[in-house]
């Protein structure tokens, strides 16, 4: 079972309560990206991101040897993905921009598996064409984050199953009910398609002979701790992993946003308006009772939302980020004015991806059908 104790949880499913990154790290057996591997990132992507900058991603599995192995021409290639449960948040797009960058600097490809059989088993209520018509829609904010369509193949688990099934069953056969028990807390109660699911989580990370990058929140750690103790024995490379933490609810900085709770979140969706009021009514604040109090004390920018939300992703200079931080914690910058600042980045950021996904729906075939990748993937029977 995948657990911080009483206090938090942190598992694929579910996250709750103060996440303690330093412990994850102790417990998940992870490494902490290190002053001298970020230099490396960006000596070899010829750039930086503000979500290494600022510490978002902050723990890995083999990057060093993943970026080895770019550095000496055997290269990389890239794999992410999306449970299709709802509407896509900000939280579920940051991860993807990110990826983008990885792909358009280091020129690889990128793999996006679509995980509704997940969604349909994991909830006995949880109808299959609700699943898909979710999917189709998550699909479209997916391919507005701009991938390279040529290097990239997004596709359905429900759809693309036949051709993965050869290696499937060789990756069942090499994972024991003990080791997903142990890794997962599965109980007897649990439906044999949630126990088989982890094979399919792990075979995009074999679809070449490189080895494989994921950029992903450290909750979906343990599939890849699965992935580790067999892929060598099957003749594939061990996959490396970068994670990053949790893009806070509007509602504190517990836990991670959820789609099922619209007052936590900011949805890709949200007209200028809405994102608004609900950043300004619902956004957790370090400020003071009063401007009287603020003026003299100043605010707390380490639990206040707005601040965190601009540290995570939102202002990408550094110098910017700092003086707002100075000027929050004076007591010059009120709590109103600093949701303002964020208001009018979030809002810009979700105008042009609108833009974009309205360009979208043109693009779905060749995401999934048509393009380069795509079509060598539909003639690819994985053994």
């Amino acid at each position: 079972m995948v657990s911080m104790g009483a206090e938090s949880t942190v598992t694929p499913w579910e996250v709750s309560g103060k996440v303690d990154y330093e412990k994850l790290i102790k417990e998940f057996g992870t490494k902490k990206i290190t002053p001298e591997l970020k230099k490396k990132i960006g000596r070899l992507a010829k750039d930086s991101h503000s979500l290494i900058d600022q510490e978002i991603y902050f723990s890995h599995r083999d990057l060093d040897v993943a970026l080895a192995d770019f550095e000496s021409g055997k290269g990389i290639f890239l794999y992410t993905g999306r449970g299709p449960s709802g509407p896509m948040h900000i939280g579920h797009i940051i991860p993807l921009v990110f990826t983008k960058w990885l792909q358009d600097k280091f020129k690889c490809n990128l793999y996006i598996e679509i995980t509704d059989d997940e969604k349909f088993m994991l909830k006995k209520e949880n109808k299959m064409d609700e699943i898909r018509r979710i999917a189709d829609e998550n699909i479209l904010d997916i391919i507005a984050v701009g991938f390279d369509p040529e290097r990239t193949f997004i596709f359905k688990d429900s759809e693309y199953m036949g051709n993965m099934y050869p290696l499937a069953t060789r990756v069942a056969k090499s994972i024991n009910f003990s080791d997903v028990k142990a890794t997962f807390g599965f109980e007897n109660s649990t439906n044999i398609g949630m126990i088989f699911f982890p094979t399919l989580e792990i075979l995009p990370t074999m679809f070449e002979n490189k080895r494989c990058l994921i950029p992903a929140a450290i909750d979906q750690d343990p599939f890849f701790r699965l992935q580790r103790d067999i892929a060598e024995s099957l003749g594939y490379k061990k996959a490396a992993q970068i994670y990053s933490k949790f893009l806070p609810p509007l509602s504190g900085t517990d836990g991670k946003m959820s789609s099922s709770m619209p007052e936590s979140a900011i949805y890709l969706s949200d007209e200028p308006k809405t994102v608004k009021q609900k950043i300004m009514k619902y956004a957790f604040s370090g400020g003071q009772e009063s401007i009287e109090m603020h003026r003299k004390l100043g605010g707390n920018p380490d639990i206040d939302v707005a601040f965190q939300w601009l540290k995570y992703f939102f202002e990408p200079d550094a110098k910017k980020l700092k003086r707002i931080e100075e000027e929050y914690r004076s007591g010059k910058l009120l709590t109103g004015e600093l949701k303002t600042i964020l208001v009018e980045k979030l809002n810009a950021f979700l105008e042009e991806h609108r833009e974009r996904r309205t360009d979208a729906r043109e693009m779905v075939t060749t995401f999934m059908r048509t393009g380069a990748l795509a079509k060598k993937m539909w003639a690819t029977k994985h053994e």
